[in-house]
């Protein structure tokens, strides 16, 4: 049994049925990919992965739990993080202040220390965001404005901001969208690094091949809303039913 279970799964919105009878097995501690064109169904997966939309029938479970209906901060408490398409942060607040918010999660209308529940002052607290800015690469960077990151470093910052609540599931979302490849191979670098050195498992959801053979160990393969293929990078390669309707024009090894 996989870290994260989707199990009959389907979504329909009018007359357009976007997820049918998925079934989905993530293992933990590995990097698993989601391809397919526009309209196979993959953003309306991934929001059903963080429970943002309750599929008509099915259900998604992480850990044996089920996501569905949960808040995003009951969601960041099972150990879910979310990297989006657009790089979320704060732009009117420093590196560091943005790497510091996630830390604390809204209950019952109130501010309280989330992931660093044992930190003793706020000294320790900097402390160890400086650690995951640094991890990122992104220490040198700790006082500046957020709004003047390159595209590259917002995505590092965002990364940050989901490290510091110590997930045990990361799901991403284009993480190389509109990067020019010199800023994709370093983030392709830094989402490596992360996932080796803290054991972190990865779905990610991705269009730019070269991105996806690189970090995933398993690939599923979306038509129309229906998995059509899941194996290795080495077999979704060679898969002619695959190289036919996904890759082909937009292969980009």
């Amino acid at each position: 049994m996989g870290i994260l279970e989707v199990k009959d799964v389907n979504k329909r919105f009018g007359g357009l049925q976007a997820l049918k009878d998925v079934n989905l097995s993530v293992r933990e501690n590995t990097v698993h990919a989601i391809i397919g064109p526009n309209g196979a169904g993959k953003s309306t997966l991934l929001n059903c992965l963080v429970g943002k939309l309750i599929p008509d029938t099915g259900s998604v479970l992480f850990e044996g739990q089920s996501v569905l209906g949960r808040k995003p901060h009951e969601i960041n408490q099972m150990g879910i993080s979310r990297v989006f398409q657009t790089p979320e942060i704060f732009g009117d607040l420093s590196v560091l202040e943005n790497v510091l918010i996630p830390v604390f999660a809204r209950r019952d209308g109130a501010f309280r220390l989330h992931a660093f529940e044992t930190v003793a002052n706020e000294s320790e607290l900097i402390e160890q965001a400086d650690a995951i800015l640094t991890d990122v690469n992104m220490i040198d960077k700790r006082h500046a404005h957020a709004a003047s990151l390159s595209r590259g470093d917002k995505r590092r910052l965002e990364m940050a901001m989901c490290l510091v609540q110590n997930p045990k599931l990361l799901l991403l979302d284009e993480p190389t969208a509109g990067m020019a490849r010199a800023n994709t191979n370093a983030t392709i670098d830094l989402l490596k690094e992360v996932h080796e050195q803290r054991d972190i498992t990865m779905v990610i959801i991705e269009h730019d091949m070269h991105v996806v053979f690189s970090l995933a160990q398993r690939i599923t393969v979306l038509a129309q809303g229906t998995p059509l293929v899941e194996d290795t990078p080495e077999n979704i390669k060679g898969h002619p039913k695959v190289k036919e309707a996904y890759l082909g024009e937009t292969q980009q090894v």
